[in-house]
């Protein structure tokens, strides 16, 4: 029996009642390896060999970072998971993690020069050319000249990024190779969605022109895009209601998302998907934000029930400090401090604009560090093939949240 992807699901939600529907997808981003390389994974203590220190920090190693992802698969709590395509081929093609999970396997399509990211590097900071080492059947299946049977083993779904610099020989490279990649998609079965970076040359365009920019030649590269080849939804910086609002209105059936950015505090994150949402966005694809996590289920866990609308954003930062403190794991920064809103750089580079999030001032009780422990119960896969498990998939939204309300009153008390 196939497990129907949850993506799917929700997006047919969307498309047969953009105002209504409640859906909201999340994606967490591995594909980190196509950009900063060793240090991708993240950082850890050292242990395990004679040549460690104690105490002092190394990069994860790639095995680490797989691992990682392949908890995030077991957990089910995300719509789809974003890989660098030799990670797809491991995971996907040859371990089959995805055949009986409702979660949407989704690879790297390009690596335009704004995320070349070496230590030492300075092409990031040069007008972003585009760029593209992993092909469409590589993703699909692991070799070139898949078959039609093999092109569904892998991933099917690819994220394309593009940069524009308000420059007409570099937007007309990045639009023409857009148009080729759309091409050859298309012909061969294989969806993707599109990324929108602000542009990485400072001067550009003035920061108060940058939203209306953007959002413009959003339509305007969509325009001329028939339906077989348009993307099944953006992924794009989050530059404030006014400019979320005017994009969505402006094609209810175009699915908005926002990207995170850098990592920040917890209250960033959290603060960024419920905004994102309360203003006509319906995806958020962290990276980041939960590879920086303290513990990475336990943050994907809040940042669902934020999409679900059971929690807000102050309220499940101080739970998931008290997860933290349950399992004993040392955060990142006090409570208090946690709950501020910092400047989030919005490029892989660390230059760029800003997110623009409205001041929170914590509560009286928020800044306290002596919160209570509580439990956080795993969450259930939601597959069809595990019985007594709910389907999320078939689920509607407001059965999807009743079910997270009645287990998060179990887990935190009324």
């Amino acid at each position: 029996m196939t497990v129907e992807k949850s993506l799917d699901a929700k997006l047919r939600s969307i498309h047969a009642d953009p105002a209504g529907a409640k859906d909201f997808i999340i994606a967490d981003a591995k594909d980190a390896d196509m950009a900063f390389g060793m240090s991708a994974p993240g950082i850890t203590r050292a242990g395990g060999s004679p040549e460690d220190h104690q105490g002092e920090m190394r990069f994860k190693t790639l095995a680490e970072y797989r691992d990682q992802i392949r908890q995030v698969i077991d957990q089910g709590i995300v719509d789809i998971v974003l890989m660098s395509a030799s990670t797809c081929e491991q995971l996907a093609v040859r371990e089959k993690l995805f055949e009986n999970s409702h979660v949407t396997p989704a690879a790297r399509a390009n690596d335009a020069t704004d995320v070349h990211l070496p230590r030492g590097g300075r092409v990031h900071a040069e007008p972003a050319r585009p760029f593209r080492t992993a092909s469409i059947d590589h993703m699909q299946c692991g070799h070139l000249d898949c078959s039609t049977d093999e092109r569904r083993i892998g991933a099917n779904l690819g994220l394309y990024s593009v940069t524009f610099n308000n420059d007409q020989t570099h937007d007309l490279e990045t639009l023409q190779l857009y148009k080729q990649f759309r091409e050859e998609a298309e012909r061969k079965g294989f969806r993707h969605f599109l990324e929108v970076f602000d542009p990485n040359r400072p001067e550009a365009v003035t920061p108060d022109k940058l939203p209306g920019f953007i959002n413009d030649l959003i339509a305007r590269t969509l325009a001329g895009v028939a339906s077989a080849g348009r993307p099944v939804f953006l992924k794009i910086v989050y530059h404030g209601p006014q400019a979320m609002e005017e994009l969505v209105q402006y094609d209810p059936h175009l699915v908005v998302g926002v990207l995170g950015g850098a990592a920040g505090t917890t209250l960033d994150a959290f603060q960024l998907l419920h905004q994102a949402k309360k203003y006509g966005g319906r995806a958020a694809l962290f990276g980041r934000k939960i590879n920086s996590a303290e513990n990475q289920l336990a943050f994907i866990e809040f940042l669902r029930l934020i999409a679900d609308g059971v929690i807000e954003p102050e309220e499940a930062v101080r739970a998931y400090h008290s997860v933290l403190q349950k399992i004993g794991t040392p955060p990142h920064r006090p409570l208090e401090q946690d709950l501020l809103l910092q400047t989030n750089v919005m490029s892989y580079g660390g230059s760029g604009t800003t997110i623009s999030l409205p001041p929170a001032t914590p509560k009286p009780e928020a800044v306290k560090s002596d919160a209570s422990p509580v439990k956080v119960e795993p969450a259930p896969k939601a597959s069809a093939t595990n019985a007594g498990n709910p389907d999320f998939a078939k689920m509607t939204s407001e059965e999807r949240l009743a079910y997270h309300r009645e287990r998060l009153k179990k887990t935190f008390g009324n």
